[in-house]
């Protein structure tokens, strides 16, 4: 993706190890709570994670559920501190695994932020359309981002982010506005489920990383949740996506990861990142259907049962009446 796409001004950072307020671009290499603790009170604008999930990738080792959850609540309490009065945290968060059956995070974590003093905001779905097909239960694809804010009064740009709306000509038909077009000019709310591909085989940000955040799905937290020169924290780096995107956008990031790989494969994605040569998906783009865009695959070589015929039916979703919703 070349920068003038998205009307972009990179700037070039020094990529450093240890958080200082004159940097602009922290990896550190090691424990997300060393490096909170060098981070003074109320420093941080957004804090934006996708912390392990505790079901034994080969970046984590598998914790009793406890002991899991006491590891979450000693980062999520550092994040707070560290959290401007005006500042938000985002914790993307899926489901553990026992036995077969799952616990839903997002859940069991909510209590750890609300005895912390914090106020939720958003349950916010992340819809993607490909992962592991299940066969004794339904094939998980969504996740949740968990996002609250330190008080009442915190930064939200909605125009940031709006999304095309579906009927962007619809006017008003009666009443002293009849006439006059009855959506937002900049488009609408994207509301609370976000249909943002994830980054599996063919994507564009694909990496050895088996569960890497999209770079565009923390741009619309970045941009809806801080301001210019703002500290963006990834207490869990992982690839970069969140410096990425804080840098992107005139922010500051700065993250933690302990495994050195990947530490590496972060610095190198946010030098191309600062040089405009790493290549992401845009937001906003139209998710690809193979339908429409005409793919012989779509064809199905076996026989279907009559009974189901009508589930694998492609036919084109209409509504009768638009509704404030999609304004």
């Amino acid at each position: 993706m070349e920068p003038q796409e998205q009307g972009l001004f990179r700037q070039q950072h020094d990529i450093v190890e240890r958080y200082h307020p004159s940097e602009s671009v922290v990896v550190y290499p090691g424990d997300c709570l060393d490096l909170l603790r060098e981070i003074p009170d109320e420093s941080l604008q957004l804090v934006v994670t996708s912390p392990p999930y505790n079901i034994g990738k080969e970046y984590e080792d598998r914790l009793d559920l406890d002991d899991y959850l006491g590891q979450q609540a000693r980062v999520i309490a550092e994040s707070v501190r560290a959290l401007s009065p005006r500042g938000s945290i985002c914790w993307q968060v899926g489901n553990y695994v026992d036995r077969g059956a799952i616990v839903p995070l997002d859940a069991i974590l909510y209590p750890i932020f609300a005895n912390l003093g914090l106020r939720m905001r958003n349950r916010i779905i992340w819809h993607f359309g490909h992962g592991l097909h299940c066969s004794r239960r339904f094939s998980g694809r969504h996740e949740t981002i968990m996002w609250f804010t330190k008080t009442d009064d915190y930064v939200f740009d909605l125009d940031a982010v709006r999304v095309p709306q579906k009927y962007p000509g619809k006017k008003h038909f009666k009443g002293p506005k009849a006439g006059q077009y009855s959506g937002n000019p900049l488009g609408k709310n994207p509301g609370d489920v976000w249909a943002i591909p994830n980054v599996k085989s063919n994507h564009v940000e694909k990496t050895e990383h088996p569960c890497q955040f999209p770079v565009e799905l923390v741009e619309r937290l970045v941009l809806s949740l801080t301001n210019k020169g703002d500290w963006v924290l990834d207490p869990f780096l992982g690839t970069g996506s969140t410096i990425i995107a804080a840098i992107r956008h005139g922010r500051r990031g700065v993250g933690a990861e302990i495994v050195p790989k990947y530490v590496d494969l972060s610095r190198q994605r946010i030098e191309q990142e600062m040089l405009g040569t790493l290549r992401t998906r845009p937001m906003n783009r139209p998710i690809y259907d193979p339908v429409t865009a005409g793919n012989s695959l779509t064809a199905s070589p076996w026989p279907r049962n009559p009974e189901q015929s009508a589930l694998f039916e492609h036919t084109k979703d209409y509504d009768t009446e638009p509704t404030d919703e999609d304004r």
